[in-house]
């Protein structure tokens, strides 16, 4: 059979899903606005066409049996309609990754999948820390970094998947062991067109589920997504609290993460599985909650795969979290200093304020606000606060929000000159009190002033390194 694919997208995952492909016999065309060939896959030809709609017009009169797109195609672009037009398959990587993983020699590997606005990369890390710690080869795929069609043929046992809104758009028949939405709020709005389609997407996560539907027992709106799931028989729900859990639930009792879940006499009992004191050598003795609900949301997918409590607790002591996601980075200045870079929207930035004392935050904010609004979300973390250090394109746009909701919080604005950035620091050690919070959590993209959030959390902790290094001298 002449098996012709079209690529479209020569990034990471088009790249990977290109030599997917051409690993077993097709003939695949890629396309991309910007980039031309890679030297290292000389057989895949790459157009370059800028425009979208001569784009999908060209693919379109090449005839190709399937059609593969990037995450970074949006849902509007022409080629969607124009693939649906002809009566052409149109799939993401991810959903290729497992249509090949299923026929081929490692078909029923699970995937154990997370999505969310928020958390997804702490989460699937911790998992897959547990499912190391527990004996098998389990690899972190996917958004995290690497792409599921170059993980397919490894001797990986065990999959956990990081799944963002762009790929799930394309999802079809991932059919997964566990999966979880951690949280849903409004972000990659452009993209998507609305607030119901982001979360349609997102909601796509749990179809085909095979064990556990893992939920957020205190939002409804998650929860409805699980009611509405089309599942493989026998799947349950189940809910991830904070407090103490209700039958198929997970949460917390005391000091301890417990499963009411999974166990068979969960009507009576709960089963011990982990202590807060196990998150203490990644996120010190006293992690926020949204540092805690991720490790009950990945301990309830490894239930989901029948790992052992006394796994999920090393597993969790193991951790090491990704780069500049949450991270004690020093305690210079008689303050913790966090680099949360990572927090481009303001449910994350939220996230990270969480579980603070009152008054004891100094918060550095701001860059590209990607069009948000911050009321609602600086009201809930005004108290908070000690202060705020504003920085980037948009901190006009903060600094009104803060007036309006944040009052009495002493707000100093830090501008693009040389050195900015140890500006900030200082201007948050001149906020602070001995035993406060340093936070980075921007709630903002980071291209107004660097290329990648990575690089703006690098440069903060440049800064507080020297701050450090100038206070042991003092």
């Amino acid at each position: 059979m002449n098996t012709r694919a079209a690529v479209i997208g020569w990034g990471t995952s088009g790249k990977a899903a290109a030599a997917a492909l051409a690993a077993r016999g097709w003939e695949v065309t890629a396309y991309d606005s910007r980039h031309g060939g890679d030297p290292h896959n000389a057989a895949i030809t790459v157009n370059v066409i800028d425009d979208p709609a001569h784009l999908a017009a060209t693919v379109i009169e090449s005839q190709p049996q399937l059609i593969v797109v990037s995450p970074g195609i949006p849902s509007h672009a022409p080629i969607m309609a124009a693939a649906r037009d002809a009566g052409i398959p149109l799939w993401g990587e991810v959903e290729l990754a497992w249509r090949l993983q299923e026929q081929g020699p490692h078909a029923g590997r699970p995937w154990l999948c997370v999505t969310g606005t928020n958390g997804k990369t702490t989460t699937v890390g911790m998992l897959g820390s547990i499912l190391r710690a527990a004996g098998m080869k389990a690899q972190e795929v996917g958004n995290i970094g690497t792409p599921i069609c170059e993980a397919i043929d490894t001797d990986a046992d065990i999959f956990a998947v990081e799944l963002s809104s762009f790929q799930l758009h394309t999802t079809r028949s991932v059919s997964p062991l566990a999966a979880i939405c951690l949280n849903v709020d409004s972000d990659h709005l452009d993209w998507h067109g609305d607030e119901m389609s982001y979360a349609a997407d997102k909601a796509r996560i749990y179809e085909h589920t095979r064990i556990a539907c893992v939920y957020p027992a205190h939002d409804r709106a998650v929860e409805q997504m699980v009611e509405n799931a089309d599942v493989i028989e026998g799947a349950r729900a189940i809910g991830v609290t904070l407090g103490a859990p209700a039958i198929s639930q997970v949460g917390i009792v005391e000091n301890h993460l417990v499963d009411r879940a999974y166990l068979p006499d969960r009507h009576k009992h709960a089963l011990h599985l982990a202590d807060l004191e196990d998150l203490a050598p990644a996120y010190g003795p006293h992690p926020s909650p949204a540092v805690v609900f991720d490790a009950l949301a990945a301990a309830a997918l490894a239930r989901a795969a029948d790992i052992a409590p006394e796994y999920i607790a090393q597993g969790l002591r193991n951790f090491t979290p990704a780069g500049h996601r949450r991270a004690v980075v020093s305690h210079a200045a008689d303050v913790t200093w966090i680099d949360d870079s990572k927090a481009t929207n303001a449910h994350a930035a939220a996230a990270s304020l969480s579980g603070l004392r009152p008054q004891s935050a100094v918060w550095i904010v701001g860059g590209d606000a990607k069009g948000q609004v911050f009321d609602d979300m600086i009201a809930a973390v005004a108290p908070t606060l000690r202060g705020v250090v504003l920085i980037g394109a948009d901190r006009r746009l903060l600094a009104q929000a803060l007036a309006a909701n944040a009052h009495g919080v002493p707000v100093v604005e830090v501008d693009g000159h040389e050195d900015w950035m140890f500006s900030v620091v200082n201007e948050a050690v001149a906020l602070s009190r001995p035993g406060d919070t340093v936070v980075l959590a921007p709630a903002c993209a980071s291209w107004d002033q660097f290329d990648n959030y990575a690089q703006r959390g690098d440069a903060f902790v440049e800064a507080v390194k020297r701050l450090e290094s100038q206070w042991r001298q003092g």
